[in-house]
């Protein structure tokens, strides 16, 4: 059995950030990751000051340097459960070889601009195969998993020219003939906001959705609209050239922008009972702090919208939330010792 301050379940940004804030603060800290960042697909991540361009895979590196430098340990790893200890305190239960975590996913897509990991996997490491670990606080920062629509060709593209977010990708593709898979009235707005980068913009979006004020923005923009149902991506030497329609229609594209599905990794919360949403994201004090005591989320599990730089941020913040409650409790423990003579 090991004993730690907090710790942390994802070593994304959101994760990292916070044991590296906590291990400064001289708290005890285990970061456990399953090495499958939701990010992995990408080749670069952007808007990240001073980090813009990096591959994402390096900042995890840089960021696992960092935090152990402070004397944090990180555990490549599969969290199965967590259990309560006492009022605030968990124990954190590993998976065994073969064991995924619940309701904890592998790698999740997503673009270069977004944050979080999908804590799952076939058993991790070795050496940290079915332990029991005790902590006084748990952060959760496992991320969110996007869902892709069904369509031929997609998922191979995704996160190169099939992308989602414009502030992570726009600039890069500027310019070039651009696609947004819409699925309801609402990707209006959202292709509105992608003719920001490109004059040669297209809706692909079902027949019946647009209301005629909205047919009236989109020609005043020179969006084009593309009624009907997509059936298929085309690609050319790993490339895209086009979406190809139910109906035979073949409309070229050098890149295509698709909404995916946000679905939180919030298998272990769930099993801890916290509060959710209507929508199924779990609900928050604004500091991290779920509705069970001790038990804290950041990044993506809780915010879909965090790109990395937001994710290090909330997980920075979680980190100073964590320790002013364990500081907390410390002033509590040292009252009672002192009362009683110890």
């Amino acid at each position: 059995m090991s004993e730690y301050d907090v710790v942390v379940i994802g070593g994304g940004a959101a994760g990292l950030s916070a044991a590296l804030v906590l291990s400064r603060a001289g708290r005890k800290v285990l970061v456990v990751d399953s090495g499958s960042p939701r990010n992995a697909p990408a080749a670069h991540m952007h808007g990240f000051l001073s980090r813009d361009g990096m591959p994402p895979g390096e900042l995890l590196a840089l960021g696992r340097e960092e935090v152990r430098g402070y004397g944090g340990e990180v555990l490549d790893g599969v969290v199965l459960d967590l259990v309560p200890d006492g009022a605030s305190g968990f124990w954190v239960l590993l998976a065994g070889a073969g064991q995924t975590g619940a309701g904890q996913t592998g790698a999740g897509q997503t673009g270069a601009g977004q944050a979080g990991t999908g804590q799952a996997g076939a058993g991790g490491n070795p050496a940290a195969s079915g332990r029991r670990i005790s902590a006084r606080r748990v952060l959760v920062a496992t991320g969110l998993r996007d869902e892709l629509p069904e369509i031929e060709g997609l998922a191979e593209l995704w996160a190169k020219d099939v992308l989602h977010c414009p502030y992570c990708h726009g600039y890069e593709v500027r310019d070039r003939p651009l696609g947004v898979l819409g699925n309801s009235p609402d990707s209006v707005r959202y292709v509105q906001l992608i003719r920001q980068w490109a004059k040669d913009v297209v809706l692909f979006i079902p027949p019946g959705l647009l209301t005629v004020q909205q047919r009236m923005e989109l020609t005043a923009r020179a969006i084009g609209i593309v009624e009907g149902t997509a059936g298929r991506v085309v690609a050319q030497d790993g490339h895209l050239s086009g979406v190809e329609m139910t109906d035979g229609r073949l409309v070229p594209r050098g890149a295509l922008f698709v909404p995916p599905r946000f679905v939180p990794n919030n298998g272990l919360l769930n099993g801890l009972a916290c509060e959710m949403d209507d929508a199924g994201w779990v609900v928050t004090d604004g500091t991290g702090q779920t509705s069970v005591s001790g038990a804290y989320v950041a990044g993506n599990l809780a915010n879909p919208r965090a790109q990395v730089i937001t994710a290090a941020s909330e997980g920075s913040a979680a980190a100073a939330a964590i320790n002013a409650d364990l500081v907390e409790e410390d002033i509590r423990e040292s009252v009672r010792s002192f009362n009683l003579g110890y």
